[in-house]
């Protein structure tokens, strides 16, 4: 008789915890965060390297590079060979200083 009962508490207490796990919300996954990204490209979060960046990474992480001057950034350094210092970039045609200065917490050379 007792071995009863324990086999009857022993099957409820199983049957409450599978039932509770599978009643239990599932862990919420942020999707606005990207699950792989571009550590080549962009090495910190914000910094943008000059020597790998491709043209739509200049252009879409640097305030004031659009198309033309992210093409010129590449042709530059595909010219001249990479950059030894971010202050280089102003030798590029239509990159001043004031943009530089813009840009110059967000770039990087490793």
């Amino acid at each position: 008789m007792l071995k009863g009962q324990v086999s009857s508490l022993l099957f409820a207490v199983l049957t409450s915890l599978s039932v509770s796990a599978f009643a239990a919300e599932p862990p919420k996954v942020d999707s606005a965060k990207p699950a792989v990204t571009q550590a080549s490209k962009v090495a910190e979060v914000g910094k943008v390297n000059l020597n790998t960046a491709d043209a739509a990474t200049l252009e879409r992480e640097l305030i004031g590079i659009g198309e033309v001057k992210a093409q010129a950034i590449i042709a530059h350094r595909e010219t001249n060979g990479p950059f030894a210092s971010v202050d280089e970039l102003l030798e590029v045609k239509g990159i001043g200083a004031a943009t530089l200065e813009k840009n110059r917490d967000k770039l990087n050379l490793n």
